[in-house]
């Protein structure tokens, strides 16, 4: 069983997120968005079991449904049946958890001040203030019915998710971010959504061997070509020291997902395999990596032009 999968079967197949208006409930539904649950703000508890039941939710590989609801103070009447509906789930061996986010009231005063907001339960006028303590007696008893509590007033968003991945899907740092490593070529266009761009073309080009031409960097011969000379091995040490040294900084301030784009001239060759090269390296240190190629499916024909790479040749003209 891989670390992953493991990891997927210790979620919870149910999280439902209450607390404090200001508390940081928009942020969580985030994070749980990123770990890749369902997430449906404000559902009435009645319609939770449906959700749970639907197939083919977005963003689910598995064959568990996992949902992330928000529930608070806005629908009053949600409480009244939550008791009844969370037991009914527990009967059917649902395994689910109630993340409750506070925040001391001044904090969620100063929240909603900077936030120009109006505070859901003073709609009669009431003060922000009157308005909070109004929300806490609501809440009392889902506070103490809570899995967990996170008080989030000196947190920062990225220490909130931290908390939250913590808690619900454990494992290292790195798996909490997704990487993207992907080859191209510099003659498509430069690419728009990269967070690292590394320029390969300063390396010896296989297009340029006729035995080497017509195959990619996922085939070994070039493979080999291109790695195993002495300044790729040289640039391969720097660029992975480079890796070794930004990776942690984007784990650290909380990023969620990372694109490395790996470019040379025509994203067939040189590109092709160093991407594969960063994507195993990267593997190998705990990240969780998904590794694509954006031109490979481009060629160039006879005449020079690009065409699709499995496009049949066009029918030569009637003589």
């Amino acid at each position: 069983m891989s670390e992953e999968t493991s990891q997927l079967e210790n979620m919870p197949e149910l999280v439902v997120v209450s607390g404090m208006s200001g508390a940081g409930r928009t942020e969580a539904m985030h994070s749980f968005e990123d770990l890749g649950y369902f997430c449906v703000d404000n559902l009435p508890s009645s319609l939770i079991g449906n959700l749970l039941e639907l197939t083919g939710m977005p963003g689910q590989p598995d064959e568990k449904r996992r949902l992330a609801v928000v529930c608070d103070a806005r629908n009053r009447d949600f409480f009244a049946s939550l008791t009844a509906e969370l037991e009914k789930l527990k009967g059917q061996g649902i395994d689910y958890r109630i993340l409750f986010l506070d925040a001391a009231d001044e904090k969620l005063v100063a929240r909603y001040k900077s936030s120009r907001r109006r505070h859901p339960l003073c709609a009669d006028g009431a003060s922000i203030a009157q308005g909070i303590q109004r929300e806490r007696d609501l809440l009392f008893e889902v506070r103490e019915a809570a899995h967990h509590v996170l008080d989030t007033t000196d947190m920062l968003p990225a220490q909130l998710r931290g908390a939250i991945r913590a808690l619900f899907a454990p494992g290292t740092e790195q798996q909490g971010m997704s990487v993207s490593v992907y080859s191209f070529g510099f003659k498509h266009g430069a690419p728009l959504d990269a967070d690292l761009v590394m320029d390969v073309r300063f390396l010896p080009n296989p297009y340029y061997e006729p035995q080497l031409k017509g195959l990619t960097g996922l085939d070994k011969p070039v493979r080999d070509f291109v790695l195993y000379r002495p300044e790729t091995e040289e640039f391969l040490e720097r660029w992975r020291a480079l890796l070794d040294c930004v990776m942690p900084g984007y784990v650290a301030e909380g990023k969620q997902q990372l694109a490395i784009a790996v470019g040379c001239t025509g994203g067939q060759h040189r590109s092709v395999a160093l991407a594969e090269s960063t994507g195993d390296y990267l593997k190998v240190k705990g990240y969780r990596v998904s590794v694509a190629h954006r031109d490979l499916a481009l060629a160039e024909g006879a005449d020079g032009k690009l065409v699709a790479a499995d496009a049949a040749p066009a029918p030569e003209p009637a003589r």
